[in-house]
């Protein structure tokens, strides 16, 4: 099991999200509001209400908003959401991979296209970026959880795969079965985790070293999350710290 190293960029950058509150709000209810419906409404019986709640909480959504999007779910209102996966190319080549949820297959579908054309990208088909990628559990903690050490050692007693820690946070890695059992293991040595969810990671990185072209890609993924039917983009990107320094 590797441990301490830096693994960057792998999701967008964390916190960019901070200026949206709302279109991240709406996104958690809607994770929420798909896993209570498609499990028990009870956190504590239905492992991925119990992650979606956590994340909820992570980012200070209200418990009020959080219990009706539960309760919602509960009494059979609100729209039904599918779970649809997009594949495609960023600017400079880089793997993208998009994840959403939508009561609209065709809006989400011309929406997400027109963003990577608009963006220098080109949407691909299903299966033509994800084979570059491992299907994953990933446990997510901030720095203030522990040092990278502290966090290595629990994760390894908790039966985790892999683990990457940078000033940003640590990022445990486990097997798509044993996600949940070993965050609830890190969850009695560490607290609640800021996000346990299945996640892309990419077994090959595309180093992006020019500044233009790191900036069309995160405009793309940008207005890829300002969409309120995307819940996450993935990416197989890794951009030096000297060229990030430069975007600001």
């Amino acid at each position: 099991m590797a441990g301490h190293s830096k693994f960057k960029n792998i999701m967008h950058r964390k916190g960019a999200q901070d200026k949206k509150r709302s279109t991240l709000f709406s996104k958690l209810a809607r994770e929420v509001t798909v896993a209570a419906k498609m499990g028990l409404p009870d956190p504590d019986a239905n492992a991925r209400l119990r992650a979606a709640v956590n994340a909820a909480k992570a980012q200070s959504m209200p418990k009020d908003n959080i219990q009706r999007a539960i309760d919602k779910a509960a009494g059979g209102e609100g729209e039904n959401y599918e779970e649809i996966r997009y594949e495609g190319y960023g600017p400079g080549g880089v793997s993208l991979i998009v994840e959403a949820l939508t009561d609209n297959r065709n809006r989400t579908a011309t929406n997400v296209r027109t963003a990577f054309s608009k963006n220098g990208g080109n949407l691909g088909t299903s299966g033509s970026v994800s084979h570059g990628f491992d299907r994953l559990g990933m446990i997510s903690y901030a720095a203030k959880a522990g040092d990278a050490d502290t966090i290595f050692e629990a994760a390894l007693d908790a039966g985790a795969d892999d683990v990457e820690s940078s000033e940003d946070g640590h990022d445990i890695w486990t097997s798509v079965d044993s996600l949940h059992e070993v965050a609830k293991a890190l969850e009695a040595k560490l607290g609640e985790a800021e996000g346990v969810k299945l996640a892309w990671r990419p077994t090959l990185k595309s180093e992006v070293t020019e500044e233009s072209v790191a900036q069309s890609l995160f405009k793309l993924i940008d207005t890829l999350d300002d969409d309120d039917d995307v819940q996450t983009v993935w990416g197989n990107y890794e951009i030096p710290d000297a060229v990030m320094e430069k975007l600001g």
